[in-house]
C-alpha cells in the first residue's frame, strides 16, 4: 500500500503570447520537480499561453499555439515519468473553455517493461482535460468575455484531440469535464483559481468522495493584505475536510497593470507544509513536499460527521486487492466518507502509475510549517518593485525618468525603483543568471555585474526636479537630498522660461494676461495658471526620457514614472495630461496612507535620512505663489478633505458598492463622536461632486501599478461612466431629507454629538 507521495506545485513568471518563454519556463520547472523526487507537477493557470492574453483568446493563433506548446511538451524527455498538470484555453464544439490539460508520459510501459528511448507513443497520454467551471468575473477578470464554465457537474464527454495531438499519444479522443484521477495509491482532483473563492468549491464534494490530493491552479494578482484570505482559504478547505491540497499561481507582470503574486503552497490537514515567496524575481519557483496519505486517511477517519453516511458496496475486487482499501476511492470495496446527501461520485479516470513507490518508506517526509506574512509596507516595497522590473527589461529601455518633487509620492516612487535595485543586486548575488543576463542588456555593458544598489540606480534611474517660481528652496534640497541618497543622476533645472514663452503667446493672441488668485485674478484665471506649469513639466518630462541618455553619451531612452497616488486619481486631484502622464505608474494603486507608511518603513530599512523631512512636510503642489517665500497652498486644503477621508470615501464606494445616500447612512454611523448628521453630508456630497467632475480624467489615467480594491482605473478596473450629472439631484434630496430628520429629532438621539 502505498504511504509517501512527493508532489510539486510553481509559480512561475508567464508572459502573454510568449509560448517559447512559457514554454521554457514550463520545463524547467518540471524539470526542477522531477530532480526533487516529485511524481506529479502543477503549474499556473493558463501558463501555456499566459494569463493576460484577453481578446487574443478569441483569436485561433492562441488556440494553435497553445497545442503546439503542449506537443512540445509531449515529446520532450524532461516529462516523462511525472503526471503534469497545465493549463492552456481549449475549444470542445466550438465552445471555448478555461482547462487544464493532464498528461503522462510514462517510462515504464503498461506491462511493467521499460520503455526505449524514443518511446512508443502509447506511453504518451492525456489524461484528463478539466474545463473551469466558475469563472472569474468582477473587478480586473473578465472572463466570461472569453471562455464559458462548464456547468456539467461530475460529467464528462469524449474530446477529440487535433491532428498534431493525436500523432503522438495515438488517442483519438480523451475524456472532457469534471473528473478526477484514480491512481494506483491515490485519487487527484482538480480546482481552477475561482473555484476555491466560490461558497460550494468542488473540493468539499471531491473530498467527501475520496479524492485525497486537491490541485488549484491560479492567477491570482496582489492586493494589499491579500495573501491572508488566500493562506486561510487553503487551510480552512484541509480542516473541514482533510487531505493534501497544492495551489500553483502565477508571478510577475504578465504584461498589464496586474502583478500576480506566487504565494504558492502545500497544505494537508489544515496545515500549511510548504510556502512559496510573494515576491521574487526568479522566473520559476518549484516547491515539493513529502507527505504521508496515512496522514490523511487517519485524520478522517476521526471527522464522525464527515464519515456517517450509507456504504455503498463497489465493483467486486479479489482479496489481494483489500491492500488497497484505505487507498484512493476507485480502487476500494466501499465508498467511503459519503455524507448522507448521497452525491453522485465523480467520473474516475484510471492511471497506471504511482505517486508513490517503495523506496520511499525510509524517505523523511515534510514538517508542518508557519505562515510567514509580509507586513502591508514590505508588501508595498515589493511588489511594485517586482513590477517596475518586469516592465522595465521586458519593454527593453534603459531606465526610468521621475520627476522627483520633494514630496511623498514622488519620493515613494523614487523608493520603488531603489528597492528594485536591492532586489536586483541581491538576486544577482544569490546567482540568477537571468536577472544578470536581464541587467548587462538593460545598461548596455556584457561585463557589468550590480553589487551596490546606488551603483545600479545610477545606472538606470534619472531623477528630476523641475522648478518653477512657486517651488520652495525647501522642495529642491529634499528632492536633491534624496537623489544624492538613492545614487540616481539627479537634474534640477526652471520651468519658468518655458511657462512664460506660453502664457507670452496667450497674450499675444487674447491681449489678456490672467493673474493668480493671491494677484487679484478669477479662480478660473488662477487654475489655468497652475495647470500651464503642471502640463509643461509633462513635456519636458518626455524630451528629457528621449534624449537624456543621448546627451550623456549613453544608450537607449526611458520610461516615464508617474506619482499620483489612487486617492488622488480617485477624486481627479491632478492636472490632466500633467506629470501623472507617464508610462506606467507604480504607486497608482496605493493609498497616501500607505504609501506615508511604506515612506517611514524606507527610512529605517533602506537608511534614507532624506525621507523624514519629506514626511513631515505638508503635501503640496506647489503651483500658486508663494507668502514670504513659504508655501501657502495645501493638497488638503485644496480637495477639501483629508487623504484618510479619501480612503474611507473609496472603499465604500468602489468595494461595499455604495451610492451618495448609502455612503452618507454608513458615515453616520461611523463618523457619529466625530461629526455632525449635517457635516456628514456636507462630506459626502463634496466628494461625490468632486467625483463626478473629474472622472473624465481617469480615461487617461496613466496605467498604475493595481493594489487597492477601490481604484478608479476606468480602462481595467472600475467600469463606471466618465459623464455624470454632477449635481446628483435625486440622490442628494435624499440625504437632504434624512438629515432634516435627523436635525428635529432629540439631541440626545444623535449618540454623541455635540
Amino acid at each position: 500500500m502505498g504511504r509517501k507521495v512527493t508532489v510539486a506545485t510553481c509559480a512561475l513568471n508567464q508572459w502573454a503570447l510568449d509560448f517559447e518563454g512559457n514554454l521554457q519556463r514550463i520545463l524547467k520547472s518540471i524539470e526542477i520537480a522531477k530532480n526533487r523526487g516529485a511524481r506529479y507537477r502543477l503549474g499556473p493557470e493558463l501558463e501555456i499561453c499566459g494569463y493576460g492574453c484577453w481578446d487574443h483568446y478569441y483569436e485561433s493563433d492562441t488556440l494553435l499555439h497553445s497545442f503546439q506548446v503542449l506537443a512540445a511538451l509531449l515529446e520532450s524527455p524532461v516529462t516523462q515519468d511525472i503526471i503534469c498538470d497545465v493549463g492552456m484555453p481549449v475549444v470542445h464544439r466550438n465552445v471555448r473553455y478555461n482547462c487544464r490539460v493532464i498528461f503522462l508520459s510514462s517510462g515504464t510501459c503498461v506491462s511493467g517493461a521499460p520503455c526505449a528511448w524514443p518511446r512508443s507513443p502509447a506511453c504518451r497520454k492525456i489524461l484528463l482535460i478539466r474545463p473551469k467551471m466558475a469563472l472569474a468575473n468582477e473587478a480586473n477578470y473578465h472572463e466570461l468575455r472569453w471562455f464559458t464554465p462548464w456547468s456539467r457537474s461530475r460529467h464528462t464527454e469524449e474530446y477529440f484531440l487535433p491532428r498534431m495531438i493525436r500523432d503522438l499519444t495515438k488517442q483519438e479522443t480523451v475524456p472532457f469535464g469534471d473528473a478526477v484521477l484514480a491512481t494506483w495509491d491515490t485519487c487527484i482532483g482538480s480546482e481552477i483559481c475561482e473555484e476555491l473563492w466560490t461558497p460550494h468549491s468542488p473540493h468539499i464534494d471531491m473530498g467527501l468522495d475520496g479524492v485525497e490530493i486537491v490541485t488549484n491552479a491560479s492567477s491570482s494578482h496582489h492586493v494589499l493584505r491579500k495573501a491572508n484570505t488566500r493562506v486561510d482559504l487553503v487551510t480552512m478547505a484541509t480542516t473541514k475536510n482533510g487531505g493534501i491540497y497544492l495551489l500553483a499561481n502565477q508571478k510577475g507582470c504578465d504584461g498589464d497593470r496586474l502583478y500576480y503574486d506566487g504565494c504558492a503552497m502545500i497544505a494537508m490537514n489544515g496545515s500549511i507544509f510548504a510556502q512559496g515567496s510573494q515576491f521574487s524575481l526568479d522566473d520559476v519557483e518549484v516547491l515539493t513536499a513529502t507527505l504521508d496519505l496515512e496522514d490523511v486517511r487517519s485524520y478522517r477517519a476521526e471527522i464522525s460527521s464527515r464519515n456517517l453516511a450509507l456504504l455503498e458496496p463497489c465493483l467486486s475486487v479479489g482479496p489481494g486487492d483489500l491492500e488497497g482499501f484505505r487507498g484512493a476511492g476507485s480502487h476500494s470495496v466501499l465508498n467511503l466518507h459519503r455524507q448522507a446527501s448521497r452525491a453522485s461520485p465523480y467520473p474516475r479516470v484510471k492511471v497506471d502509475f504511482a505517486l508513490s513507490c517503495h523506496e520511499d518508506l525510509l524517505a523523511p517526509v515534510s514538517e508542518p510549517i508557519e505562515w510567514k506574512y509580509h507586513s502591508p509596507e514590505e508588501e508595498i516595497s515589493l511588489g511594485p518593485a517586482c513590477w517596475l522590473w518586469d516592465f522595465l527589461r521586458r519593454s527593453q529601455q534603459a531606465g526610468f525618468l521621475l520627476p522627483l518633487s520633494g514630496g511623498v509620492d514622488s519620493a515613494a516612487t523614487a523608493c520603488l525603483v531603489y528597492s528594485m535595485c536591492c532586489q536586483v543586486c541581491e538576486a544577482v548575488r544569490s546567482g540568477n543568471q537571468e536577472v544578470l543576463a536581464d541587467v548587462r542588456t538593460i545598461v548596455n555593458q556584457s561585463s557589468y555585474t550590480p553589487q551596490d544598489p546606488r551603483d545600479l540606480c545610477g545606472r538606470i534611474l534619472t531623477t528630476c526636479y523641475m522648478a518653477s517660481e512657486n517651488s520652495s528652496q525647501e522642495t529642491c534640497s529634499r528632492a536633491r537630498e534624496l537623489a544624492q541618497q538613492i545614487g540616481s543622476h539627479h537634474i534640477s533645472l526652471s520651468i519658468d522660461p518655458a511657462v512664460k514663452a506660453v502664457m507670452g503667446i496667450f497674450s499675444l493672441v487674447t491681449g489678456k494676461s490672467p493673474l493668480f488668485a493671491a494677484h487679484g485674478g478669477s479662480s478660473r484665471e488662477n487654475l489655468a495658471l497652475q495647470n500651464v506649469q503642471a502640463r509643461i513639466r509633462m513635456v519636458l518630462t518626455y524630451l528629457f526620457a528621449q534624449l537624456s541618455l543621448w546627451s550623456r553619451g549613453v544608450h537607449g531612452r526611458l520610461l516615464v514614472l508617474g506619482s499620483a497616488n489612487v486617492d488622488e486619481s480617485l477624486l481627479g486631484y491632478l492636472t490632466k495630461y500633467d506629470c501623472s502622464s507617464a508610462d506606467i505608474n507604480p504607486i497608482g494603486g496605493i493609498s497616501k496612507m500607505d504609501l506615508r507608511a511604506f515612506v517611514h518603513f524606507c527610512t529605517g530599512r533602506f537608511q534614507l535620512p532624506a525621507l523624514q523631512s519629506i514626511l513631515s512636510a505638508p503635501p503640496t503642489a506647489e503651483l500658486e505663489p508663494l507668502a514670504d517665500g513659504q508655501v501657502s497652498q495645501t493638497d488638503e486644503e485644496d480637495m477639501g478633505m483629508t487623504y484618510a477621508e479619501l480612503s474611507v470615501y473609496g472603499r465604500l464606494r468602489k468595494v461595499a458598492k455604495m451610492g451618495p445616500y448609502s455612503m452618507f447612512c454608513k458615515l453616520l454611523g461611523m463618523w457619529r463622536h466625530m461629526w455632525t448628521p449635517r457635516q456628514v453630508a456636507d462630506k459626502v456630497k463634496r466628494f461625490f461632486s468632486k467625483y463626478s467632475i473629474n472622472r473624465h480624467k481617469m480615461t487617461t489615467l496613466t496605467p498604475g501599478y493595481h493594489a487597492e480594491n477601490y481604484s478608479p482605473d476606468d480602462n481595467r478596473f472600475d467600469l463606471r461612466p466618465f459623464l455624470y450629472n454632477t449635481g446628483w439631484p435625486w440622490q442628494f434630496r435624499c440625504i437632504e431629507n434624512q438629515v432634516l430628520q435627523l436635525e428635529r429629532a432629540e439631541p440626545q438621539s444623535l449618540d454623541g454629538v455635540d
